[in-house]
């Protein structure tokens, strides 16, 4: 995986202290723009906000001949860069793909608005009335890889939960960003509310990257989405508070009784359907048991594509695919691509153990008839998603009801998993008296 704007440099974290004054200078220039933006969005009523969600739907599929243009620029230059053909896809836009962001606007337009919403509240014994409510964060910095959807999920789950945005999307998507940032702030501009309320540093480049992990009291959550390298040194060098997303060695549980079609259907689509995704499976576990389902998914995941990677008694299974041996470092890969390893387990602890071992957090699956069994799958497992009998490429904000997600997040605070509209929230406590003074 590549860091921060996919270039190579010697030493990034050093690079951090040394960045020109200029990028500092931008980043705060615009943070300041969008702070004040951001003031304006939290006074807005829910129907001027879903208006101008819709009106940014309507106008990227009205400009996608404009978009799809820059779109096979980025494309261009990153094959003849040689980008590879997993980062080609999740930077690729298409007719379908732009009319599935105008659907997910729309979504987003659909849901409840976050803010105002009652968190909880009480009448204290002295008459003091308290309500703690939903409040917007403020201004929320994302920096991310080759994903221009990503550039209008956000713009879309800010403008709804009331947040302004940074962006600083990338050099392998530039062009495609440029032309997407503009019809959104158009489209914003155009429905009355504040333009700056979505911005972009890209044309400060690395630079600018690094000035946003600096930009203390200017941005007031920090969230990094691609590799493990991008979202490691966002982690390690950013004084704004982070919100660690995205990173996803996800395993694939086969249980003894592990049904042999259910246990197919969902090891393709949680491998192959689109592998270059952070919540498409990794890692196959399967039970020493499970012999028989256990070859008929290594050979349907091989004659799907998929290079696999086993251990020793994986590969007995099936001696006529002569698969890869495995190694330490396959069993924590992140491949992003048609890739998986294969580990044979004696039981469900041993499977959870190994779970535990190299796991980042994300997603974990059991295919299993067993009560008990999922039980204690979902008590042993610790990530943000346990899915039961349903494939991993479920972990998305789409999928559950969110709209869109501004990441996944692997961490524990302040937000676990796809991370929607109340995830870019804050609470403010409203105490109501009638003179009340304390004794």
């Amino acid at each position: 995986m590549t860091s921060i704007d996919h270039a190579s440099t010697p030493n990034a974290s050093a690079s951090l202290a040394q960045a020109p004054e200029p990028a500092d200078a931008l980043v705060a220039a615009r943070a300041t723009a969008a702070r004040a933006a951001a003031r304006e969005l939290a006074a807005l009523r829910r129907q001027d906000k879903d208006a101008a969600l819709l009106a940014i739907g309507d106008a990227l599929v009205a400009q996608q001949e404009r978009v799809l243009a820059a779109n096979a620029q980025d494309l261009a230059r990153g094959e003849a860069n040689g980008t590879s053909a997993s980062m080609l896809d999740r930077l690729r836009l298409s007719p379908e793909r732009i009319e599935g962001l105008r659907s997910a606007l729309a979504e987003l337009a659909a849901l409840p608005d976050p803010i105002g919403e009652l968190v909880r509240g009480q009448t204290l014994p002295n008459g003091l009335r308290l309500r703690q409510v939903r409040v917007p964060l403020g201004v929320v910095g994302v920096i991310y890889e080759a994903r221009p959807n990503v550039t209008v999920d956000i713009a879309g789950i800010a403008l709804k939960s009331g947040n302004a945005v940074l962006l600083r999307g990338g050099s392998a998507a530039q062009d495609t960003n440029h032309v997407l940032v503009e019809i959104i702030r158009d489209a914003l501009e155009a429905s009355g509310l504040p333009r700056d309320a979505v911005q972009t540093v890209d044309d400060g480049g690395r630079p600018a990257a690094q000035a946003m992990m600096r930009a203390v009291g200017l941005i007031d959550l920090l969230v990094p989405r691609g590799g493990h390298s991008l979202i490691q040194e966002v982690v390690r060098n950013s004084r704004v508070p982070v919100v660690q997303t995205g990173e996803g060695n996800v395993h694939l549980y086969l249980h003894a009784d592990a049904p042999l079609q259910r246990s197919v259907d969902i090891a393709l689509n949680a491998k192959v359907q689109r592998p270059s995704v952070c919540n498409a499976a990794e890692t196959l576990l399967i039970h020493a048991d499970a012999a028989e389902t256990s070859r008929a998914v290594l050979q349907a995941l091989t004659a799907a594509g998929v290079r696999l990677h086993a251990d020793e008694r994986a590969a007995a299974l099936v001696p006529e695919l002569r698969l890869e041996p495995a190694t330490e470092e396959d069993w924590a890969t992140e491949y992003g691509d048609l890739q998986m390893a294969v580990h044979v387990v004696d039981s469900l602890p041993e499977a959870l153990e190994h779970i535990r071992s190299y796991s980042t957090g994300h997603t974990e699956a059991i295919i299993t008839d067993s009560i008990a069994s999922q039980q204690e799958f979902i008590r042993g497992v610790d990530s943000a998603a346990v899915m039961i009998n349903a494939s991993t490429r479920f972990t998305d904000g789409g999928e559950f009801g969110l709209g869109a997600e501004v990441g996944i997040s692997t961490q524990k605070m302040h937000a676990r998993g796809p991370m929607g509209l109340s995830e870019l929230t804050t609470t403010q406590w409203i105490v109501e008296g009638d003179g009340h003074v304390r004794s």
